[in-house]
């Protein structure tokens, strides 16, 4: 329940980044960090990817870091394009500030989960949730596509748009089925991303026959869906007598011929 918080915690602060990015893309200024950041951190709340509270502890740290420094980009260019300070009111996932230890932490997740709001309209919520849940998905394969050097401006901007909405209590619950609607096709052209980025790096996959069981000797089983980070464990234990397992969500890697 404390990781569930935290988890919790950093989708809200993910929110309030998400806030200040689109505000600052629709005036043309854009942060490669910050951008990072808030893919990263909705990765580490999928279900299995980060059970440590000190590591989210310190993310939330991180997450208030990224917002203050995007927040102040974009009143800086802000000020600049309208000649005057930025006065409008914006949702209070943007004053957002991390409580000063983990169980102050934890209680402030307490208070931002699903059902925090409970006058919520539910189909409001199951939508504002269904989009949410996409995102997630989608940041585990930008992740990826990423750390094979490979981002897409339409992909990554939609992260920002994507949160910014879930905190827009104008929106309908056509608003957002439309959006969830849209969101569908990014998330294609993020995958068409991913592929090409597998493609180019590893070759274009093929039939390939899997052996089957155990051999003796020392093993690490690899878990997860990340090729590259294979590829590099691959590398680092040539020739050492250690055995390297994948499960059937690694299974696709033998396909690729390298």
């Amino acid at each position: 329940p404390e990781v569930a918080a935290l988890q919790d915690l950093l989708i809200h602060a993910s929110k309030g980044i998400a806030i200040y990015a689109q505000a600052a893309r629709e005036i043309g200024v854009k942060d490669a960090a910050t951008d990072r950041f808030v893919i990263e951190a909705l990765f580490a709340t999928v279900t299995n990817v980060d059970f440590d509270p000190a590591r989210l502890q310190e993310t939330l740290q991180r997450a208030s870091a990224i917002k203050e420094k995007i927040k102040g980009l974009f009143l800086a260019a802000y000020k600049q394009k309208a000649g005057h300070d930025f006065d409008g009111e914006l949702p209070a996932a943007a004053y957002w500030k991390p409580a000063d230890t983990l169980a102050r932490l934890v209680e402030q997740g307490s208070k931002v989960g699903i059902l925090a709001d409970k006058s919520l309209n539910e189909d409001i919520r199951s939508l504002r949730e269904l989009l949410l849940y996409g995102l997630k998905g989608m940041a585990a394969y930008a992740d990826h596509a990423l750390v094979l050097g490979r981002e897409d401006e339409e992909v990554t901007a939609f992260f920002h748009k994507g949160l910014r909405a879930i905190t827009d209590n104008t929106l309908t619950v056509n608003d957002l089925v439309g959006l969830n609607m849209q969101f569908g096709m990014v998330n294609l052209k993020c995958l068409e991303l991913l592929d090409k980025a597998h493609t180019d790096h590893f070759g274009h996959p093929v039939p390939t026959g899997v052996s089957l069981g155990a051999k003796k000797g020392p093993a690490i089983l690899v878990s997860g869906h990340d090729l590259l980070d294979l590829e590099q464990l691959l590398q680092q234990t040539e020739g050492k007598g250690v055995n390297i397992y994948t499960h059937g969500e690694m299974l696709p890697a033998h396909g690729y011929p390298k």
